[in-house]
């Protein structure tokens, strides 16, 4: 499931919605968003998105939670490391190396250390 699938799919449940109805009323075959939802299909394009958003009525903050999402949703990452250093380079090895292994607690656990990293640096503003 991607973080894009699964939004979708609570806004779904929320509205007691099946895939293949909501898919019928989109213009979508339900086998595309059950691919979509299951991370077995790249990211939805914009206007997909809007699709949704329309459909669900949902509020401009949602909507730019659901483009976010959808940024994230991309089910095989290539990360570029060139011109990086080594470390990390190492680290996004060992990440896809591990990932399969981890459990839900360490995945949340890795996230929110990034995500507290990235936002101290954005406070903290140029380090140069």
């Amino acid at each position: 499931m991607t973080p894009f699938g699964n939004k979708v799919r609570d806004y779904r449940k929320a509205r007691k919605l099946s895939l293949k109805k909501m898919a019928e009323d989109l213009g979508v075959s339900s086998a595309y968003f059950s691919a979509l939802e299951h991370g077995h299909r790249g990211r939805p394009g914009s206007g997909l998105i809007q699709q949704i958003s329309g459909y669900f009525e949902l509020s401009w903050d949602e909507v730019e939670e659901l483009k976010r999402l959808a940024d994230l949703s991309h089910p095989r990452v290539v990360v570029d490391t060139s011109g990086l250093s080594p470390t990390a380079t190492e680290l996004a090895n060992l990440l896809a190396e591990a990932i399969h292994d981890m459990d839900e607690d360490t995945i949340e656990w890795v996230l929110h250390e990034i995500r507290g990293r990235m936002g101290a640096n954005k406070r903290a503003g140029p380090t140069h």
